[in-house]
């Protein structure tokens, strides 16, 4: 296998039957993303994961802790890591349950491989994509967390819908001490219009 770096990508296979495993790690290999294999989903929780995107490919039936269980526990945890679930033996209410509980796709063996190919790839943009939401949060958040308790409270008194003269009166500064301190504030938070600054204080979550 590859070397893994934090940019790449890793499928986890869960599975008690070693040939599936095996056959899985072969197709995913062939088209360049790395893999681990588990043979319960007590092994993968023993294991940890790593910081990489990453999804799991997951048998329905396993000894110990079953698919659907495993699925329950992983949503309960901060470990977000789409599946797709596969089963020899599926039928619908399983089905609508693990798709209810965020499932990316759940196949039925034998499926075709470019079927699994592309669940695999539409649950490693998933977890891209939440990566990349998370990324920004942070960023968002050390960007609130850089500005003084003043321009703070000069973010949360624009965003209400406030003027300058407005916010100059209602904190007991002089309208161009607002100006500075809000124009500050505005490159602190990397925003080019109050609109923009808006979607920011909502994604942080705060009220004026």
């Amino acid at each position: 296998m590859k070397t893994q770096t934090l940019d790449e990508a890793v499928v986890y296979i869960i599975d008690d039957d070693a040939s599936v495993r095996s056959g899985l790690a072969d197709l995913f290999n062939s088209v360049g993303l790395e893999t681990k294999t588990f043979a319960s989903a007590v092994q993968f929780l023993e294991y940890g994961g790593s910081d990489a995107p990453a999804c799991i490919v997951l048998d329905v039936r396993l000894p110990v802790v079953s698919g659907l269980d495993f699925q329950a526990e992983l949503n309960k945890s901060s470990k977000k890591i789409p599946i797709v679930f596969i089963t020899g033996h599926g039928d619908i209410p399983m089905t609508v349950q693990a798709m209810k509980a965020g499932a990316v796709e759940f196949l039925t063996k034998p499926f075709r491989e470019q079927d699994m190919l592309d669940a695999v790839n539409r649950a490693l943009k998933r977890a891209r994509d939440e990566r990349q939401r998370s990324n920004d949060s942070a960023t968002l958040q050390a960007s609130f967390e850089s500005l003084t308790s003043r321009e703070q409270e000069i973010m949360r008194q624009v965003t209400a819908g406030f003027l300058n003269k407005q916010i100059a009166g209602k904190i007991g500064l002089s309208e161009i001490a607002v100006k500075v301190h809000r124009g500050r504030m505005m490159r602190k938070m990397g925003a080019k219009s109050v609109p923009d600054l808006v979607r920011m204080a909502t994604a942080l979550g705060i009220d004026a």
